[in-house]
């Protein structure tokens, strides 16, 4: 037996808090040029305007502490922290605030500024809207989900060290993923 879900909202269109607890905010880098190494920030917030008959008029803004980034293990963590990467004292906060909005269906592009080490660049990110529920709190949700591949080095994340086989430690190209739960506000 199949479940069908239907969505709690026809039109999404309003204001919404993301709700990081449920969301994830995440990146994806090649490690040693044979795997690949996950990471996640655990402290962020942001807010977005969906206006679904005119899309333009939407907008997302984002604020990421770059210390709570998690991959796992203790000492990379302390390294990306550290000068050689982030730079979490003098850098603390990374953000994002989109300059465009486009939808086509369920599909959504967000272009917009990222910010890291006082560094600012376009991103363009492609997301698919997840759909709407009601949870049991009497929240309205909204989610999407989405991803990018950006060049660190575009931000001054330039850090690495050459393998003794060649090629380098840790890729160029890194793969940031949104798994996004927002909350309409009352």
């Amino acid at each position: 037996m199949t479940e069908t879900i239907n969505p709690a909202l026809t039109d999404i269109s309003g204001d919404y808090t993301i709700d990081p607890s449920h969301s994830r905010l995440g990146f994806v880098a090649r490690h040693a040029m044979v795997t690949k190494v996950r990471g996640s920030f655990t402290d962020w917030q942001g807010t977005a305007h969906i206006d679904t008959a005119n899309p333009a008029q939407s907008w997302v803004k984002l604020t990421i502490n770059a210390a709570s980034v998690e991959t796992g293990t203790a000492d990379r963590d302390g390294h990306l922290k550290s000068a050689d990467f982030f730079d979490t004292e003098t850098y603390p906060e990374w953000t994002f605030a989109s300059t465009s909005v486009s939808r086509d269906g369920d599909e959504w592009t967000v272009v917009g500024d990222l910010t890291i080490k006082d560094t600012t660049h376009p991103v363009t990110i492609e997301f698919e809207e997840g759909g709407s529920a009601k949870d049991p709190f009497g929240n309205l949700r909204i989610g999407f989900e989405g991803e990018t591949v950006v060049n660190r080095k575009d931000w001054g994340l330039t850090w690495n060290a050459a393998l003794e086989t060649g090629g380098l430690l840790v890729s160029e190209k890194i793969k940031l993923e949104f798994d996004v739960s927002a909350i309409r506000n009352a």
